[in-house]
């Protein structure tokens, strides 16, 4: 029913939503984050030049490795057989774009995987380059789209 959180009973109680009941479809969704750098921390990204490594390969397990502990950090979010993440980074002009996708074929959704795939990958950029860069921002995080087909 829209308008109505499914999160919370009668009472006014945060309870986990029951899926029992519900077919297993092939569920997919897509997420982004922006990581707003100085220009001079750009550079140092894209030359691969921080002190603590490769910026883009740690952002990118970092990601996949939240997407899969996704339901061990928000509470009520059910734990879900993950078939596929991804995590792509691009370096911009002003900062570092994030793009996930997850997949999987389940009862409920995984939009709460890509988002938190985003949102890590995003924190992994901050502390990779937090030490030559006070001026970072970490923005745009927002799930771009989400499917469901029925399984095959």
């Amino acid at each position: 029913m829209e308008g109505k959180l499914t999160h919370v009973d009668g009472r006014g109680a945060a309870r986990m939503v029951d899926v029992s009941a519900k077919p297993r479809v092939k569920r997919t969704a897509r997420a982004r984050a922006f990581v707003e750098l100085a220009p001079a921390t750009v550079a140092l990204v894209r030359a691969n030049a921080l002190e603590k490594g490769d910026v883009l390969a740690v952002a990118r397990i970092a990601g996949i490795m939240a997407a899969k502990r996704a339901a061990e950090l928000i509470p009520l979010c059910h734990n879900i057989e993950i078939e596929r993440v991804e995590v792509e980074l691009e370096v911009l002009d002003d900062g570092v774009g994030i793009s996930t996708l997850a997949a999987c074929t389940d009862k409920t959704g995984i939009e709460m995987e890509a988002l938190t795939a985003a949102s890590v990958a995003a924190l992994a950029v901050w502390d990779m380059c937090k030490a030559v860069d006070k001026t970072m921002r970490i923005r745009e995080v927002a799930l771009v789209e989400k499917t469901k087909e029925a399984a095959s």
